[in-house]
């Protein structure tokens, strides 16, 4: 079998990574030029461009007055932690997994904070649980969106209105790419390196009046670390919700996030942005429906992502080989396209089933997807006709 010719046309861009993700469109380090390196995030000047982080992010998300919005650190993991270990406690808890994070989160509930009343409602990899089946008498934890199983929750109309317990939503690979309903989440976390491919280490936590209310009248039984302390003296920190934050920032991230923000601003808010993302979503499910070697992982439309897209491989002659070797494939596909220039970081996640997972988020060109298109069939082709060589 003769390996095929390479293409020749390259995307502009070979980041598909999914975290950190893909600059936007046009910048370069020029960017960061306005950052306060050597200065206190605490000065003046330190304080408002900290605020003018949370300002922007209020308007462009459409997130309510009602709601308090607070830098914080560790990424999406530390705002996360930083909601279960300051909330969770006086109810029982679902908690909601189908893929890496979700699952992590699980552990950090059952085996971290030890809470005894714990219901776990999990599917496999391309799949939800059934939200049906989740008791809003009680708190619950969930992903929107699977960053590591390409499979997102289809909508909030599963989150009751009136529901006891709280709603915690870690948002990341979600936020500014699809439509969160503000009203039935109580806390959403994300992290500036996913949609809007800012630089990584800080975490966005929101929180609604309902959660505000918990932490201001329950006091977790265990020690809280610096960090995660949101009270002091039976009030809430405010000034961490105006740009005071717990700890010290890089201001050079700082500007890059409000570098992305001006840009997001710039080609039309949070409309614009969704679009980018459902367009390139659009673009993939053509290629993949055109081509015989590749399916999503998530086999309903409905709740396929349209950031972190996760494909698997279909072809007759992959699934004949054995388990290491079906392994071998995608990994081989994605080594090839890295060699190339042509696509970075694009292999499957460790925890996940063999596959591709490709970020399309808003900060990615459609372009750059449709010119990616033929080398995954060249790398597929060529890593084919290498194990049929090898086995001859």
């Amino acid at each position: 079998m003769t390996t095929p010719a390479r293409p020749a046309t390259r995307p502009q861009n070979p980041c598909f990574s999914s975290g950190p993700c893909a600059k936007r469109p046009g910048w370069t380090a020029a960017a960061l030029d306005r950052a306060l390196v050597g200065r206190s995030h605490r000065s003046k000047p330190g304080k408002a461009r900290l605020a003018a982080v949370i300002d922007k992010t209020r308007a462009m998300l459409g997130i309510p007055a009602s709601h308090r919005i607070g830098i914080v650190p560790a990424s999406d993991t530390g705002a996360v932690e930083m909601a279960l270990w300051s909330l969770l406690g006086p109810r029982g808890v679902d908690m909601l997994a189908w893929e890496s994070f979700g699952e992590g989160w699980v552990t950090d509930v059952t085996r971290q904070l030890k809470l005894k009343d714990v219901r776990t409602l999990t599917a496999a990899y391309g799949r939800l649980p059934d939200l049906g089946a989740v008791d809003w008498s009680r708190d619950v934890v969930f992903t929107w969106n699977g960053t590591t199983s390409g499979v997102r929750v289809p909508d909030g109309g599963w989150i009751a209105d009136d529901r006891q317990g709280l709603a915690i939503c870690d948002a990341t690979s979600a936020a500014f790419a699809m439509r969160l309903p503000w009203p039935k989440l109580d806390v959403v976390t994300w992290s500036w390196q996913k949609v809007m491919g800012g630089e990584g280490a800080h975490g966005m936590l929101v929180l609604g009046p309902r959660a505000v209310e918990r932490l201001l009248g329950y006091a977790p039984p265990w020690p809280l670390p610096k960090i995660f302390r949101l009270t002091s003296g039976g009030k809430l920190i405010e000034g961490i919700f105006t740009g005071e934050t717990i700890n010290t920032p890089s201001m050079l991230c700082v500007e890059d996030a409000l570098d992305g923000l001006a840009w997001g601003e710039s080609i039309g808010g949070l409309d614009a942005l969704v679009s980018r993302a459902d367009r390139n979503l659009a673009a993939i499910a053509a290629w993949v429906a055109r081509t015989p070697w590749v399916d999503f992982l998530a086999g309903d439309p409905a709740i396929r992502s349209s950031t972190s897209v996760c494909l698997r491989i279909v072809d007759p002659w992959c699934a004949g080989l054995d388990g290491a070797m079906q392994a071998a494939v995608p990994k081989r596909i994605a080594a090839l396209l890295d060699a190339e220039g042509v696509a970075y970081d694009i292999d499957g996640y460790r925890d996940a089933p063999p596959g591709l997972r490709i970020w399309a988020g808003a900060t990615v060109e459609t372009a750059d997807l449709a010119a990616l298109f033929p080398w995954l069939d060249w790398a597929f082709a060529t890593a084919k006709a290498e194990a049929s060589a090898a086995a001859a």
